[in-house]
């Protein structure tokens, strides 16, 4: 690995944990979030990304200057970009039309190879696309969906990292992309805590949430333990807008769409709790999403009505 990509290495993980003072509710319950959105491209993924690399040139999976090919909604895709370049490697993106303009504009500005997919065929159809080129051209296919690195990289560094600053987890809170994160740190702080209620978040059915994953459309993450989630929440691109928006009025955290979305989730499951210790994952940062003008006028009490109709589903 070369002395660039060393020090860029250093930087990944380590993120800050704090606390939600200004947002949680006035009940016993007290919310902390991890903010995975200060890793070099912004978001969660840099961890699996260089584990899942540094893996593969170890066990020769991947040999120097090899392409790599990838299935992306955005985050993942940013972070085989910038790491897959450091390393020598040549790199292209599979990426659904539906993800937001920034994304193609940012991948081009890491010199990836972006390889669009019809909006309506979505990540599913991604993926297949990746295996194809992987098939057929001798890439490299880094198969976040499938890789075993993901939910070990959580495990052992974000659940990690989360335990030495917040002994104890009372619930935790998280998006349901590629499964990785709500299984690895889920897994962990349950054997910490046993009764650490682990609560997952996808969006509702036909509602395109950047880098959530509906189960109810037919695709099963293959690293999703289900047997970990203790409830699981649907919700919809009104109340993740209007978290999003809330956490940046009131506690002054820039954050990403799927990050409202958890913080929605995390006031639903607050008010079953009672009282103890809420970790959130805050997946990535708002400035990829500046073109959806949603960030505008956006008084963070009018943003937030805890008489909105209910628009999720909770189970446990």
């Amino acid at each position: 690995m070369t002395e660039i990509t060393d020090a860029i290495a250093a930087l990944v993980g380590g993120t800050p944990l704090v606390e939600l003072a200004q947002v949680a509710p006035e009940y016993g319950v007290r919310f902390f979030a991890k903010l995975e959105g200060q890793n070099p491209t912004g978001s969660v993924k840099d961890r699996i990304v260089l584990r899942m690399l540094q893996r593969a040139r170890e066990l020769g999976a991947l040999a120097p200057g090899q392409a790599i090919v990838e299935a992306s909604t955005g985050n993942t895709g940013l972070a085989v970009a910038m790491l897959g370049r450091r390393l020598g490697h040549p790199v292209e993106i599979c990426v659904p039309e539906s993800v937001y303009p920034e994304i193609g504009r940012l991948l081009r500005a890491h010199h990836a190879t972006v390889r669009w997919v019809p909006r309506q065929a979505g990540i599913k159809s991604a993926l297949e696309v990746a295996a194809r080129v992987a098939r057929e051209e001798g890439a490299f296919f880094l198969d976040q969906f499938g890789n075993e690195e993901n939910v070990r990289t959580h495990y052992e560094t974000t659940a990690h990292e989360i335990l030495e600053a917040l002994p104890r987890v009372d619930a935790f809170v998280a998006g349901i992309g590629t499964g990785g994160t709500i299984t690895g740190v889920g897994r962990r702080l349950k054997e910490a805590n046993p009764h650490c209620r682990v609560v997952g978040v996808e969006p509702r059915l036909g509602v395109h949430l950047q880098g959530l994953t509906s189960l109810e459309e037919g695709f099963i993450p293959p690293l999703l333990d289900e047997s970990l989630l203790d409830g699981k929440l649907l919700v919809g691109n009104r109340h993740a807008v209007s978290h999003a928006r809330r956490v940046l009025g009131s506690e002054g955290l820039f954050v990403g769409i799927s990050s409202g979305a958890v913080m929605h989730a995390a006031m639903r499951v607050a008010s079953r709790l009672g009282s103890g210790n809420v970790v959130l994952i805050f997946a990535d940062g708002g400035a990829k999403y500046l073109s959806t003008e949603i960030w505008e006028a956006a008084d963070p009490e009018a943003a937030y009505d805890p008489e909105d109709p209910i628009d999720d589903v909770l189970w446990w």
